[in-house]
């Protein structure tokens, strides 16, 4: 067996791309006319085939391509009720959520509908009649009973189940009956809380109900009764496309509805059925100005809020009509609210706001309807009938503004518009100074839809000027930090610096003096990322007034955001040279390593703020002064010395300023072996015993730069002493685990070359422990400890040549290639060596079980064969086994067989040994 002899600069010349140098960026788009050389300009739009324009998008979206939400204007009718269907699902979802009541409830003599089977039904009646003498005062309470709120619901399913089954069985009068029954809760108020569940449950009932009503008069209108089909009508069929019979049928149903005695079960039934008025008229959406005149006749407020509701949902199934029926139910509502208000004048605040958060979700719907299909040149007389704004011949408005019904005007209103009119909304909100909703939300608001669509700045003046004049009169945080987040935008777009310098002066004012609660955090948060996103520089935003002194009294999760973007800023703006920025900083990571530490946050969630941590350690720059960035270090290991990232960047940051004092020629090696203590007393801290290897090798090879060849045997010593201690973890190893162990060790061979032996112990040492390791290791796999057999086998390769292909930039370390130069016995030692790696490479790959993983490794070694050994009597055996292995494990078709058998036929050729025919 013998080293084949390599000249490591002719193959590198042999294997190198030819290149040629080209005068254009490969990325930059030009025309024809423009390849022509011609130079290319200092600054070029470069076109990065991964990343489209937003000139292409805009193009996409005025085209229609490519776009998810699509308008429903000029869509088919079944296309704006499935939308609107949608629209209705999701909001009676949101309304059973908002009000949640306790698991019992207590219900009026007039839902005994619920009350199916009990224990009271069950008593006899004469102990009923006991119970009634020794309690007479018990019916004199409007006859209350206790329910579960889960029996209440399930009762309610089992009504629908019942009105399905009667149906179905054409028994349309119990059907009837029952959803009578059903809309007759509607009228029980005594749980307020409860009502919305109730009104969600009935009305998915009584959707049922209308639809199977119009479905059967549809069908009439269709079909005989024999069945045969007479017409189909079509969506947008008239009155006069249907038959006498269905006409009959539909106004049947009408006639029974309005012989219900009470009035808002009545109204519900027709409005559930309301969409068969088409059968009988041209105009059916005529008859909602006569339900909204009968609705004066509900007299309790929160009822009568909730009908208004279903008749705006009902009417949306109809086709496109005059609204003027929806300003008639806003102003109904509103005259309630304002009745309320003096009806509840005695009660408290809470129980005034709780009334008027039922009437919300009402007056919320009806507005987004009102204002659904409304243009600008309609919002006018909208605002007129409202009240909200004066007529042209009055100049005052009929009633007061709502703040209730202003804020959902806002909240659904264009923001273009809002924009055009801000100044009036404004003293709108002004005047709107009422119980039924707070008025610095309506000012919150009216900022958000501000900044959507940002107003002219002879605008924003005079809204400035009045705002601040608002927010000044606050004496609470939570209300002056949601106002001014809102028109922070505002400000900052028109780089107005005197109203920054008052928001954060009244931030100051309000915070550091009383304190910050929970639940203003979010708003401190908000405006402290606007801040930080539109200064372009971190100092900038440190100068601020106050700036530093309000984030010292924030805390929890939205200090740690904000501390995540004052990060991300810095690190992002070059190198951190400023003491005091640093110092600044340093306090910043260290509240933001802490946070994560003492809180619940899961690994995941801690990446983003370590990786901020570590790219400020690098980030961090003392120039010159390379003794006061390893006390820096040194200060961070104890601040942040919990993590293993962190403690890695530490390392490669110490290994960083060795390297670079040697190259500014400041080399002192005193400072050098500073930084590799550093390293050596940091790696043993990180709890992955692989990266503490990479980390000891890295350190190595620091060392070995320096000439510090005792440090660089001690830090190998330890890296192998981690591949020893790798033997237990968890049990088992993953390939990504593998993976990351056999590219260590190949990285421990590369490192090993430059590396002068040891004459005492031997130049294959170190090889032989590792091999040593590897070998008594339970848990290594075959692929493991074959690839680390190649390894070291190119190791002894390289360490044979008269000359190594690279060495140790250091002019104290002497090369094995001039150490050892023409020493028969080190030749000899690295030789038999070899060959018992070989002879065990050999049987390693025999003893794979795997068919496709031993084909493949038969090809690694044989390669790896063929590189290191000159072609004899000893290798051209072994290399016809390996080849002989692959083809019996392999496809005919493989291409590393068919490259492998090639590259082998020609080492057999240059070689004067007489070898075998080698086939596929």
């Amino acid at each position: 067996m013998e080293f084949k002899t390599r000249d490591y600069d002719a193959e590198e010349a042999s294997h190198s791309l030819p290149r040629l140098q080209t005068d254009f960026h490969p990325l930059v788009v030009q025309s024809p006319l423009e390849q022509v050389d011609i130079p290319l300009p200092k600054k070029v739009d470069l076109y990065d085939p991964l990343r489209a324009s937003d000139a292409d998008f805009a193009v996409s979206v005025a085209e229609g391509k490519d776009v998810e939400y699509v308008s429903i204007r000029g869509s088919s009718n079944e296309t704006v009720l499935q939308l609107s269907a949608k629209e209705w699902a999701s909001f009676k979802r949101s309304l059973m959520q908002k009000f949640s009541v306790a698991k019992t409830i207590s219900i009026s003599s007039m839902s005994d509908v619920i009350v199916k089977s009990g224990k009271e039904h069950e008593k006899p009646p004469t102990r009923i009649h006991l119970e009634e003498l020794d309690d007479p005062q018990k019916d004199a309470e409007a006859g209350v009973k206790i329910i579960t709120r889960q029996e209440y619901v399930s009762r309610l399913h089992e009504l629908k189940d019942e009105i399905c089954r009667a149906w179905q069985a054409e028994d349309r009068v119990t059907a009837l009956k029952l959803s009578i029954k059903v809309a007759r809760l509607l009228m029980d108020t005594s749980v307020l809380q409860f009502y919305p569940t109730v009104f969600v449950l009935v009305t998915d009932v009584l959707d049922m109900l209308g639809d199977m009503v119009w479905e059967r008069i549809k069908r009439r209108a269709e079909y005989a009764d024999d069945g045969t089909m007479i017409c189909s009508l079509p969506d947008d069929f008239k009155a006069s496309d249907v038959s006498f019979d269905a006409k009959e049928t539909c106004n049947n149903w009408f006639c029974k509805i309005g012989s219900i005695r009470e009035l808002l079960p009545r109204i519900y039934l027709e409005l559930a059925i309301f969409c068969c008025w088409r059968f009988l008229h041209d105009r059916p959406w005529e008859n909602l100005k006569r339900l909204v005149m009968m609705m004066r006749g509900l007299a309790d407020p929160l009822a009568s809020a909730y009908c208004h509701l279903y008749l705006a949902r009902c009417s949306q199934k109809l086709p496109p009509h005059d609204i003027g029926y929806l300003i008639t139910c806003i102003n109904a509502v509103k005259v309630r609210i304002i009745l309320g208000r003096e009806s509840m004048n005695g009660n408290s605040s809470e129980d005034r706001k709780m009334s008027v958060s039922l009437f919300e979700p009402a007056i919320g719907w009806i507005i987004k309807c009102l204002l659904k299909d409304t243009d600008q040149m309609r919002l006018g007389d909208v605002l007129v009938k409202l009240g909200l704004r004066a007529n042209e011949t009055n100049s005052s408005v009929e009633s007061p503004c709502i703040s209730i019904v202003l804020h959902h005007l806002l909240k659904e209103l264009p923001s273009e518009v809002v924009s055009s009119n801000a100044l009036e909304f404004m003293q709108l909100i002004e005047c709107s100074k009422d119980y039924s909703f707070d008025q610095y939300l309506n000012y919150m608001l009216l900022g958000l839809k501000l900044c959507e669509r940002i107003p002219l700045m002879e605008a924003v003046d005079a809204i400035l000027v009045k705002i601040f004049q608002v927010v000044a009169q606050y004496d609470g945080l939570n209300e002056y930090l949601k106002v001014v987040d809102a028109y922070l935008d505002i400000i900052l777009h028109y780089k107005v610096g005197d109203y920054l310098t008052i928001i954060l002066d009244g931030i100051s004012d309000r915070a550091c003096n009383k304190g910050v609660a929970e639940s203003e955090l979010d708003s401190l948060q908000s405006i402290f990322i606007k801040l930080l996103s539109h200064f372009d520089n971190l100092n900038d935003v440190l100068a601020l007034n106050h700036f530093v002194e309000i984030l010292d009294v924030m805390y929890g999760s939205s200090r740690n955001i904000v501390n995540m973007h004052i990060l991300n800023k810095a690190t992002r703006s070059g190198y951190i040279r400023d003491p005091t920025t640093m110092q600044l900083l340093f306090q910043v990571s260290q509240a933001l390593h802490d946070g994560i530490y003492f809180s619940s946050i899961k690994d995941d969630d801690s990446q983003q703020p370590l990786h901020l941590i570590s790219r400020f350690v690098q980030m961090v720059d003392f120039g010159a002064e390379m003794e006061h960035h390893l006390t820096f270090l040194v200060e961070c290991r104890g601040a942040f010395g919990s993590t293993n990232e962190l403690k890695e960047t530490l390392v490669h940051s110490s290994n960083y300023l060795a390297v670079k004092a040697m190259k500014d020629a400041k080399k002192h090696d005193s400072f050098l072996k500073s930084c590799i203590a550093f390293s050596e007393v940091t790696i043993p801290s990180i709890s992955v015993t692989i990266r503490q290897m990479n980390l000891y090798l890295e350190a190595a090879e620091v060392a070995l730069l320096g000439g510090l060849v005792s440090h660089t045997d001690g830090l190998i010593d330890s890296a192998i002493s981690c591949l020893q201690s790798l033997e237990v973890t968890n049990g088992s190893r993953t390939p990504v685990d593998l993976d990351g162990i056999i590219s260590s060790v190949r990285k421990l061979c590369s490192l090993l070359i430059m590396i002068p032996g040891n004459p005492e112990c031997g130049a294959t040492y170190i090889p032989r422990n590792v091999l040593s390791i590897i070998s008594s290791q339970s848990w290594i796999t075959r692929r493991l400890k074959i690839r680390t057999f190649c390894a070291v086998i190119s190791l002894s390769t390289t360490l044979s040549q008269h000359k190594l292909p690279y060495h140790a930039n250091s002019r104290e370390i002497v090369g094995n290639d001039l150490l050892f130069f023409y020493e028969p016995s080190y030749y000899q030692e690295l030789l038999s060596f070899s060959s018992s790696v070989v002879q065990n490479l050999l049987d390693e790959v025999k003893q794979e079980p795997n068919q496709a993983a031993r084909g493949s490794l038969a090809l690694e070694a044989c390669n790896c064969i063929i590189s290191s050994f000159k072609a004899n009597q000893e290798i051209v055996p072994i290399c016809s086994k390996l080849i002989e292995i692959a083809n019996s494990c392999l496809h005919t078709n493989n291409r590393y067989l068919h490259s492998t058998v090639n590259y082998l036929e020609k080492y057999f050729i240059t070689s004067t040994t007489e070898v075998p025919a080698v086939t596929t």
